[in-house]
């Protein structure tokens, strides 16, 4: 780099680089082409509530719909916790009890599949932090390190959905993300114009109708497509 070059300056010739990239024939995901179904990236929401079926999922269905809608490769699958035995202490070595079944073994290689280039992660707030089916599903995800991180490199965001406005979502969003982290997969929050940490969805605004809370479903379509964009960007 010329000694006369200043930090302004090569930030700029980088940016003029970064232009002449795109003209050349690197497309980003918001001005590319709707394509076909070649070439498919599989994007997966996993819902972390102990309640089947509710406000966790309705969220993560709008998140998922508008990552969908960013290109016609985008596929979606929404995986619901709730229901099923994760047990956290198997990531420190502590063996089930005799008859006792995990359900996270069938969702390793699901997650770790190649076409999958993207996860978002789901969770009610409870007490400022994410729910204890959450925090064991993380826990597990250490097999995924042990597998030469299986994970690296896939996209990854968080969904919080706290009983108020103000409800310690973003604090849940930035415990979910320091576990992610620890994966080597590559972080997201909303697209523009919010750019925000992640989605926060407000369950009490009527009856736990998530629909009804305009601000919280902006931000959770906002999620879906900044996921969308980017995993395309990363294949």
């Amino acid at each position: 780099m010329p000694t006369n070059l200043t930090r302004r300056g090569f930030l700029g010739a980088a940016g003029l680089a970064g232009a002449a990239s795109v003209a050349a024939g690197g497309l980003s995901a918001e001005t590319s082409p709707k394509g076909s179904k070649t070439g498919a990236v599989k994007i997966i929401g996993v819902c972390c509530s102990h309640r089947k079926g509710k406000s966790t999922v309705s969220s993560m269905q709008v998140c998922l719909e508008a990552a969908k809608r960013v290109d016609k490769r985008i596929e979606v699958e929404l995986i619901d916790l709730a229901g099923m035995e994760i047990d956290g202490s198997l990531a420190a070595g502590v063996p089930l009890a005799p008859g006792k079944k995990d359900d996270f073994p069938p969702l390793v290689p699901k997650l770790a599949d190649p076409k999958v280039a993207g996860i978002i992660i789901g969770t009610p707030v409870y007490f400022g932090n994410m729910s204890s089916r959450c925090k064991a599903f993380l826990v597990r995800c250490m097999d995924f390190r042990k597998n030469d991180f299986a994970l690296r490199n896939k996209v990854a965001g968080v969904l919080a959905v706290g009983g108020s406005r103000n409800g310690g979502q973003e604090l849940t969003i930035q415990s979910v993300q320091a576990a992610l982290f620890c994966q080597q997969l590559i972080i997201v929050g909303e697209s523009r114009p919010g750019s925000h940490p992640g989605a926060t969805v407000w369950s009490g605004k009527e009856k736990g109708d998530v629909s009804k809370d305009e601000l919280g479903m902006a931000s959770a379509e906002s999620l879906g497509r900044r996921v969308a964009e980017t995993a395309l960007l990363v294949q």
